[in-house]
């Protein structure tokens, strides 16, 4: 099973747009997958088209049992493929600490899935509070999500930082696996800049193909369904990049 948890330390990239067009890849390619929302946005439930749950992350967290997580597991509108966890505005009051090993509660929930799913994404908040940290404590690799704008640079070094804190203190397998960046437009010079800026300082750490900032990918949301389903060539085009990203993504060692 890969597990990965996708974050940014700045909000309003789209680190739940990542998070989404991976698990609608990985279920084009009929992969088992399984979103953890830890955001209390909960962006990326609303976009499954969950319908109701009866328990969130926040409940898993709170109780952090092994194996609990599996009682939190709902299905999706996208599909038999695609499972979550759903988030929801409580899971703020998560986002402290709690007594010993409180980073480690994530991780320990989610014990015995891995003979259910090939993929587990976690779905972090912006900011480097205890939610962060027990994402990052619970999957083997970390994806970093920024934008070609003016604090891209900054935003990369500080989720990056992030993944070498928790690596030392709580997940010593814990490794980044590249930076997407978000929303580029690429006739727009400033984003032509911060590309390469950011390739200058990051190498191949910044993975190619970058995301193209197309309307489709809101549309897609905003009607529950995956952009892999959405039938405009803007669609396919998406699709195509996340599928050249989830193979990035699934062979990285």
């Amino acid at each position: 099973m890969h597990s990965i948890a996708v974050l940014s330390l700045k909000g309003g990239v789209g680190k739940s747009t990542v998070t989404l067009g991976l698990a609608g890849a990985a279920a084009a390619r009929g992969l088992r997958t399984l979103v953890v929302d830890l955001d209390p946005q909960a962006n990326a439930t609303a976009a499954l088209d969950t319908g109701e749950h009866e328990f969130t992350s926040g409940d898993v967290l709170a109780d952090a049992r092994a194996g609990i997580a599996a009682d939190a597991i709902t299905p999706t509108g996208w599909g038999p493929q695609v499972d979550v966890i759903a988030a929801d505005r409580a899971l703020e009051h998560r986002n402290v600490p709690e007594g010993r090993d409180s980073s480690l509660r994530l991780r320990v929930a989610l014990s015995g899935l891995e003979t259910r799913y090939d993929l587990v994404l976690v779905d972090s908040p912006p900011s480097l509070g205890e939610l962060t940290r027990n994402a990052l404590a619970a999957v083997d690799r970390a994806l970093v999500v920024t934008e070609p704008g003016y604090f891209a640079l900054q935003g990369a070094a500080q989720a990056l930082d992030a993944v070498s804190v928790v690596r030392s203190a709580a997940n010593l397998g814990l490794r980044p696996v590249g930076i997407v960046v978000n929303r580029v437009r690429s006739q727009h010079a400033e984003h032509a800049f911060r590309l390469t800026e950011l390739r200058e300082v990051y190498g191949s750490l910044v993975l190619d193909p970058v995301v193209p900032d197309r309307s489709c990918i809101q549309q897609a949301q905003g009607a529950g369904v995956a952009v892999q389903t959405w039938r405009t060539p803007a669609a396919r085009e998406v699709s195509d990049v996340f599928d050249r990203l989830l193979t990035h993504v699934l062979a990285a060692r």
